[in-house]
């Protein structure tokens, strides 16, 4: 694929938040720039939906084509990579019923609080759990559970490994109250 850029490279044409796919946060050879970013070609050097949009005017999500839905999205993938696509269709909802600009500002602030959770509260096996816990709750609830973090979680010293226990039991607390699994489909 030639070179293929985008303004917005945290959230992808295809509707993933590539901002919280746990490739996108890592460090090294193997950090993906997420959809359009930074020599994304060179990671990516092929994708079916980026085809189809050229098809179809360059749009910059799907859900802007006149086509959408399309099969894609009437028939939503069973499995995930390694970022869940269960909320694709309720992130293009979003993103089209608040404005782009209002859930991109969303999808920042869970960036933001991904970020602080493999700062603070990884045991260096909980990226990928926070990212997919971060990606299906929605925002109150992880506002929610990192004001919970600030008043209620051993500090920032203590040993990581009861830090990231007492932090996951709350994402899964959460997300059982939401009859979410937090796991990713294989």
């Amino acid at each position: 694929m030639k070179e293929y850029s985008r303004a917005h490279p945290n959230f992808s044409l295809c509707g993933l938040s590539c901002g919280l796919c746990p490739r996108h946060q890592t460090e090294g050879v193997s950090k993906c720039p997420g959809c359009g970013g930074p020599e994304f070609h060179l990671k990516h050097p092929s994708c079916a939906v980026i085809t189809c949009a050229s098809k179809h005017g360059g749009v910059e999500f799907c859900f802007q084509c006149e086509a959408f839905p399309c099969d894609r999205y009437k028939k939503p993938s069973r499995v995930d990579s390694f970022i869940s696509y269960r909320n694709v269709l309720a992130d293009f909802e979003r993103a089209a019923a608040a404005g782009l600009e209002t859930y991109l500002a969303e999808l920042r602030e869970k960036i933001d609080l991904l970020a602080f959770l493999i700062r603070d509260c990884n045991d260096g096996r909980s990226k990928g759990f926070y990212g997919l816990a971060v990606n299906l709750l929605d925002l109150d609830d992880l506002r929610a559970i990192r004001a919970e973090i600030g008043e209620t979680i051993v500090p920032r010293e203590a040993d990581p490994k009861i830090r990231a226990g007492q932090v996951r039991r709350l994402f899964e607390d959460a997300a059982r109250r939401r009859k979410i699994e937090l796991k990713l489909r294989k």
